[in-house]
């Protein structure tokens, strides 16, 4: 058995890193999403729209994350490298089409076509962020949280990274910037087709390599942090000559592209030189490793399991028939999509979602016209603002949330609550419009928004199991497109063209405080609700934490 488990572990254990790694590749380009304020001036003007008219293109855009339920049902039976390969397709065409407009290689699609080509481009990251995190959160089943928190935080830090290389390399040209979303996540994503896959668990799993683990996930967390830094200095250092914005550009492609490279590097060292370590390793432990292994799966298998069915024994001697007796699955085993959506718990966390996610889109989606309403003419900093704090929100939450969890069993729901506050008091910050309130709104509202997107992730999966977690992952992100339709088509929409005057050519324009205020007052109290909301799953969950808690700590 020893040079066989040698090297399954090994190729299984560099398969696993490789795949993590290609995976950090897709999230850091799949943040495109996020971008629509670095164009969406380009398109108003160009196509004559009003405020409203732009920001129901910008919700068409993130209707087409409402399709992403057929990237969940697919999840269960396609492989991994068909779905990044049709969210690349798609993302190459919608993106793609958009380019041409905006750079008027053809004449402006009609209104409809372009909230079509729109919504393809923004289906196309639900594709590539299924195939993302549903991989990932099996392969890494006892580091949800900071696998989540890395992998959110690089789709953060997107919008950032594709901001600033279109402002190094093409001097914020809209049509180049374009030109990149639609041709750079189609070529990361065909890089990740060979190496992401599905890793089976093995029985080599012990505390010793979830040790190590820990140790590799915590040098993605530093290699984050450092790209997300090196953006922000960039960001704030002002103007840049060529050959400095040269020397940005490939010193963030080494960041991005080689350094997470070190750990499969390091594994491959690490594994032919210790390899008769590891036959030994494995002979001894075999036994107490695959007890051990069914141990720590309590909420994800065996509660599963146990739960699905339950079997009436009847004394066959006397010829008594078994009967097959179901019952509906309790919180933390695995759930379809059907059951999951009959309990209070999803829909709890659904609306808190909502509250949180659908009011900073609103803000993403409109921080263009934000910004010049309030005397910025260029807004690419406030993109980028909110972009790496948003990565801050995302990547500190997962650790932090995971070190509560094993260490005091605290429900990961209540990071969530505690992003509803701070979030409200930045809408407050806003709504009142001192001087520099764009910049601290940008900040905070990145942070919560970031930390929102990362705790959902594991929760769900914790909460509903993972046999079905792709579907039921994209039944909880119809928030993108519900909240940008609530809160950016309709109450922003609105309410600016309410105070805004008419433009030559049918378009219209505000500039002053007052044309988001009570925007931003109605979105501030509908934190105050979504942090009501996710007080009370705390209290729903906090028994189950404790499971998982004790799940965690016996491995």
């Amino acid at each position: 058995m020893g040079k066989s488990s040698s090297s399954s572990y090994s190729s299984s254990s560099l398969g696993k890193w490789l795949g993590f790694v290609t995976a950090i590749w897709v999230q850091a380009i799949s943040g495109n999403n996020y971008t629509f304020s670095n164009y969406s001036d380009s398109l108003k003007s160009l196509m004559s729209l009003t405020q409203l008219q732009l920001n129901n293109l910008s919700v068409a855009k993130d209707v087409g994350k409402a399709f992403g339920v057929l990237a969940g049902i697919a999840s269960d039976r396609l492989t991994t490298p068909v779905i990044l390969f049709i969210g690349s397709v798609e993302g190459f065409i919608g993106y793609g089409v958009q380019w041409l407009v905006v750079s008027r290689r053809i004449h402006p699609l009609p209104y409809w076509q372009m909230c079509i080509f729109l919504a393809l481009g923004g289906n196309s990251t639900t594709w590539m962020n299924t195939a993302i995190l549903v991989t990932c959160m099996r392969n890494f089943r006892k580091n949800r949280g900071p696998v989540s928190g890395i992998l959110k935080g690089f789709v953060g830090l997107s919008t950032a990274i594709f901001t600033d290389v279109c402002s190094a390399l093409f001097a914020n040209s809209p049509s180049k910037f374009l030109l990149m979303l639609a041709v750079v996540p189609a070529v990361v994503c065909l890089t990740a087709i060979v190496f992401l896959r599905e890793v089976p668990q093995t029985i080599t799993n012990t505390a010793a390599k979830q040790e190590e683990e820990s140790k590799y996930l915590n040098f993605f967390n530093i290699v984050a942090v450092i790209v997300a830094l090196y953006l922000l200095t960039y960001d704030l250092s002002g103007k840049h000559s060529h050959l400095l914005s040269l020397l940005f550009a490939s010193g963030l492609l080494f960041l991005l592209v080689l350094s997470p490279l070190f750990i499969p590097l390091y594994s491959i060292f690490k594994n032919s030189n210790n390899s008769n370590d590891v036959d030994r390793s494995v002979h001894h432990e075999h036994n107490g490793d695959q007890v051990q292994e069914e141990e720590t799966q309590t909420v994800e298998t065996e509660m599963g399991e146990k739960s699905a069915l339950v079997v009436e024994e009847k004394d066959l001697e006397n010829d008594q028939v078994v009967e097959m007796e179901y019952t509906k699955p309790t919180l933390g085993e695995d759930h379809t999509i059907l059951e999951a959506i009959q309990t209070l718990d999803f829909w709890i966390l659904f609306l808190s979602f909502l509250c949180g996610v659908g009011t900073g889109l609103a803000v993403m989606n409109n921080l263009g016209q934000m910004g010049l309403a309030l005397g910025h003419a260029d807004v690419s900093i406030f993109v980028s603002l909110t972009s790496i704090f948003g990565f801050f929100g995302r990547i500190g939450s997962g650790t932090i949330s995971e070190y509560f969890l094993k260490n005091h069993a605290t429900p990961r729901p209540l990071w969530n609550a505690a992003s509803q506050i701070p979030m409200s008091l930045g809408y407050v910050v806003l709504a009142i419009a001192l001087p520099g309130s764009l910049y601290a709104g940008s900040i905070v509202v990145g942070i919560c928004y970031g930390v929102r997107l990362a705790i959902t992730v594991p929760t769900a999966s914790e909460l509903f199991g993972l046999k079905y977690y792709g579907l039921i992952y994209n039944i909880l992100i119809l928030n993108l497109p519900l909240g940008s339709f609530l809160f950016s088509g309709l109450l922003a929409g609105f309410l600016y063209d309410a105070q805004a005057t008419k433009t030559k050519g049918g378009g219209n324009t505000c500039v002053g405080a007052h044309c988001y205020r009570q925007v931003f007052v109605i979105m501030a109290f509908s934190c105050v609700v979504g942090f009501g909301l996710d007080v009370l799953l705390v209290f729903r969950t906090k028994n189950l934490y404790k499971k998982i808690q004790l799940c965690k700590k016996s491995s």
